[in-house]
């Protein structure tokens, strides 16, 4: 069992940055895929980046490429999410999720086992 609990988040406006992040409970963070999700209104929860176990692989969705980085400190049970160049549609309620299956091709909520509570994240024109 494995418990997230997200924090940061907040109102910007837009070409703004945030960061993210969501500390697990128990021992074994190292051996979770970590993955970010966000959900706006009306609409379905999409992924938007993931991360390997080790932390050396990462994979982003196409709309955040370049923008957002995912990153994890297995050490301190924490995965990251760093949101630069912030843009009106990046308004959503975004939430960590951990998988116990390796890979990052985990892109689907369906794949993933544990989910942080959520956190919004509104961003201003």
């Amino acid at each position: 069992q494995v418990q997230l609990v997200q924090s940061g988040g907040g109102l910007v406006e837009a070409g703004g940055s945030l960061r993210l992040s969501c500390k697990a409970s128990g021992r074994t963070f190292g051996s979770y895929t970590m993955g970010w999700f966000r959900q706006a209104p009306g609409k379905e929860r999409e992924f938007v980046a993931v991360i390997s176990r080790s932390g050396i692989l990462t994979r982003y969705a196409d709309s955040v490429k370049g923008r957002f980085t995912i990153s994890r400190d297995n050490a301190e049970n924490t995965a990251y999410l760093q949101m630069n160049s912030l843009k009106p549609e990046d308004t959503a309620i975004y939430y960590c999720a951990a998988s116990s299956t390796p890979g990052i091709s985990r892109t689907t909520p369906q794949e993933y086992d544990y989910w942080g509570q959520g956190t919004q994240v509104t961003v201003s024109s």
